[in-house]
Order: structure tokens, then sequence, then C-alpha cells
């Protein structure tokens, strides 16, 4: 088990340097460069001036070397007036004394960089949005699985059934329906005037400090659905193969009550493989609330992705990355040492 953790972490730790380079690559093309001069300087500077305003802000450095510095392991970039002494830097607040500046100030060092949109620090920004989406998030996964291991489980008890069949019709509608065309229907039903319906809020900005079931329940619920599907169809297809295993054959035969088969023999082995789908449904929620977010005005983690990404924050983009590759990586590993407990058969190689 030391092995295997040891040499997931040393690819888990390779795989987040080789995403967020990629990312910062992507994010420090030319145009956004430009960008950024003209949103800091003037809308009207001219090449020559952008160019200028780049390479006095260290703009102009090889790709590798600024990667070094946004990570913490290369030396900040330092700018010097004509007496050679240092004014400027990436390690250097403004106003603050140039000899007491540290070399080092990247994601390493804590130092996330500063927003240009929010004109915040970035960790702060983070910390509160990640608040927020966790918060959706918990309740999401309260609602989601349970409800989809319920329904999976149901299905699967008796495969070719009645109700096999009406459960996993409302799977598939569920999973099949977008989060924005379910949201937008349960908005309009429930909390406009369209209906007459007002039961809810058709906004979750409220939420943020004080969720009650009227202004978080319809957010939580969009989500919920679409994820519920994909859940419950993979429980009922375990289900139904553990069903026609040898010792529930057995187990029949030798008369012992279906709903101990079902309780003592069967849903735990039916369990496994939604354990898997229920871990990667971690860094789904982070990633793919944009859409929710977006839809009933809760400014959580996916929403700071939509205003980093229009507004070309580069520092908060690239936090955003840091914190999602991180997420994507951890429940992966989570997952994989689930597996190995829950299922005697597997052994770590």
């Amino acid at each position: 088990m030391l092995f295997f953790l040891l040499r997931r972490t040393g690819t888990m730790i390779l795989t987040a340097l080789c995403l967020s380079f990629i990312v910062f690559f992507l994010t420090n093309l030319g145009p956004n460069l430009e960008k950024i001069a003209k949103y800091e300087g003037n809308a009207r500077m001219s090449d020559e001036e952008v160019a200028r305003w780049l390479e006095n802000n260290g703009f102009r450095q090889p790709l590798v070397v600024r990667y070094g510095e946004w990570l913490g392991v290369w030396p900040g970039w330092t700018r010097q007036d004509a007496d050679g002494q240092v004014v400027a830097g990436k390690c250097i607040p403004v106003g603050s004394d140039p000899a007491a500046a540290p070399a080092y100030c990247g994601i390493l060092q804590g130092e996330w960089g500063n927003s240009r949109v929010f004109r915040e620090d970035v960790s702060s920004i983070i910390a509160t949005r990640l608040a927020l989406t966790g918060k959706l998030m918990l309740w999401v996964m309260i609602l989601m699985v349970p409800s989809a291991l319920i329904l999976g489980v149901l299905a699967g008890m008796r495969e070719g059934s009645r109700t096999d069949r009406t459960l996993s019709t409302v799977s598939i509608a569920t999973t099949a329906t977008p989060e924005y065309v379910s949201g937008v229907i349960l908005i309009a039903v429930f909390a406009s005037s369209a209906v007459g319906l007002k039961w809810f809020k058709g906004t979750a900005t409220s939420a943020m400090e004080s969720a009650n079931f009227e202004n978080f329940f319809l957010p939580v619920l969009t989500i919920s659905l679409y994820g519920m599907g994909y859940i419950a169809r993979m429980t009922r297809a375990s289900m139904a193969e553990v069903m026609t295993a040898q010792y529930i054959r057995t187990a029949r035969l030798k008369g012992v009550a279906f709903r101990d088969i079902v309780m003592k023999h069967a849903l735990r082995n039916a369990l496994i493989a939604p354990f898997t789908v229920i871990m990667l449904q971690f860094p789904w929620l982070l990633n793919g609330v944009v859409i929710v977010e977006t839809l009933f005005n809760y400014k959580g983690f996916g929403w700071a992705l939509v205003q980093a990404a229009g507004n070309n924050d580069i520092d908060l983009l690239l936090g955003i990355s840091v914190v999602s590759v991180f997420v994507v990586l951890v429940t992966q590993l989570i997952s994989d040492i689930g597996y190995v407990y829950l299922n005697p058969r597997i052994r770590i190689a």
C-alpha cells in the first residue's frame, strides 16, 4: 500500500505539472497578454507601448522561466532603474522596500497572485467561492446519491419487470436532459407566475448568505436530477448482474427470504461499481456547476471560472485550474483505494 501511494503521488504530481503548464501556456498567448497590457494601461496603447509595458512587467521572459516564477521554483523578475537599483518586481509589492522582498513568490510559497478583475488576492477569492460551491455540492450529494442508489437497486432487483422499465426510463430521461433545460423548466413551473406555483425562488443569490429550502432547493434539484440518472443506471446494471450470480441462486434455492438476499448478500457487492462513479461526481460537481450557478446567479466556484475566463483574468484562471486538477486527482486516488477495500478480489500491484 505504501509503495502504491508513493507511486500514485508521483504520478499525480507529474500530471498536475503537465496540466498546469498547458493551462499556463494557453492563458499566456500573445493576444491575451496584449489584452492585459491594455487593461492595465490604456485601451488605446500602440503596439510599441504594449511591448514596452510587457517588457517592464516581466511578460517577455521565456515561457518556462515565467512558469517557474508562477510555480515558485524560479526567482521572480525584477526591474532596475538607470542607477542599477531594483525598483519593481514580481515579488515586490507596490510601495514596499525591494531589499526586504523575497526572491521566490509563487504557488509553492502561497502567493497565488492578484485578480485583475476583482482586485483581490486569488487565494481569498478561491477560498470564498469554493466554500459556496462546497455547500452546494454537499446538499446535492445528500439528495442525489441516496435517491440514485434506491432507484438503481429497486430497478435491478427484478430485471425486466415493470418497475425496472419505469425507473430505467426515468433515469435515462434525467440524464438526457441538460441542466440548463431542467433548470429553466423548474424555474418556470415552481418559481414564476407562468404556472402560478411560486413555491421557490428563481435565484439563489440570497442562499450565499443564508440558505434555506425556498432559495436553495431548485439549484440543488437541478444538479441532482442530471447526476442521479447516471448513478442509478450504473447501480441498476450492477445489481442486475449480482442478482444472477451463482451464490444468489443458491440462496434462493435454500429458501432464504428475498429481502434478506438483497440486503445481506447482493447489496454490498452491487455497490462496488457505483462507488467509483459516485467519487467521480465530485470533480464534475466542482466544474460542472457553471451553468447552474450562472442560471441561478449563485456566485460560487463555477461562476468565478466564468468571470475569470470571460475577463482574461490569468492569475484567477490559473488558481482555479490548480484547485480543479487537485480535486480530480485526489478523488481518483480515494476511489482507487476505496475500490480495493470494497472488493477483496482486487489487490494493489
